[in-house]
């Protein structure tokens, strides 16, 4: 098997943390020799802001379950509302205990990826590719992702290297798979695909 870039960003560690992506689990624990896993810094940043912003959103849902449960408590005449009561408070116990289990996951891979993965420091020189290139404008964090793989490929033009992501809908387009092609890279859109491609490679 030949030697391989591997860029990866933000949507491979959530998607591993929320179980989504089963073979990316397995491919960051068990990662090939070969395979060099890299990531721009700014996306453990964005990981860490995205998992604080969702901790956010499951707070709120909490305290509507809470509301619900309080308001189906005053009702002293429907045995619907008692069953709804016990319902709802088995609901935020398992909700609760799905929230840790996809935090416990985060933070297994998050620790995973920043001992194993080559980072791509945010620069002067990328920062103004990001300028100057008429793409992604409506996705700044996407277009800055794009911009850091791009410069590390342009420094690594003899190598094999591929890109894995799941946000088809920004890193999918058309004009973003010229440029990363421009440049040496090969978009796989899921992580069962890229497995498949590895091993050809590898044969």
């Amino acid at each position: 098997m030949l030697a391989v870039i591997l860029y990866v960003e933000t949507n491979f560690l959530m998607g591993i943390a929320k179980g989504q992506d089963s073979p990316g689990e397995n491919l960051l624990k068990n990662t090939p020799p070969l395979v060099r896993l890299t990531m721009p810094s700014i996306c453990f940043v964005e990981a860490l802001t995205t998992l604080k912003q969702e901790e956010k959103y499951n707070q709120d849902f909490i305290r509507k379950l809470d509301i619900q449960i309080n308001e189906a408590g005053r009702d002293e005449n429907s045995q619907k509302a008692k069953l709804l009561v016990n319902q709802l408070k088995q609901t935020k116990i398992t909700f609760l205990e799905r929230i840790n289990e996809v935090e416990q996951r985060f933070y297994t891979a998050f620790n995973q990826l920043s001992s194993k993965a080559e980072m791509i420091t945010l620069n002067t020189s990328i920062l103004q590719e990001n300028l100057n290139r008429p793409i992604l404008e409506k996705h700044v964090m996407d277009k800055v992702i794009l911009e850091c793989i791009v410069h590390h490929a342009r420094l690594h033009p003899n190598e094999t290297k591929v890109f894995l992501s799941s946000n088809s809908k920004e890193f999918g387009k058309r004009e973003v798979t010229e440029v990363l092609r421009d440049t040496g890279v090969q978009y796989f859109n899921n992580t069962q695909n890229l497995l498949g491609w590895l091993q050809c490679q590898s044969n």
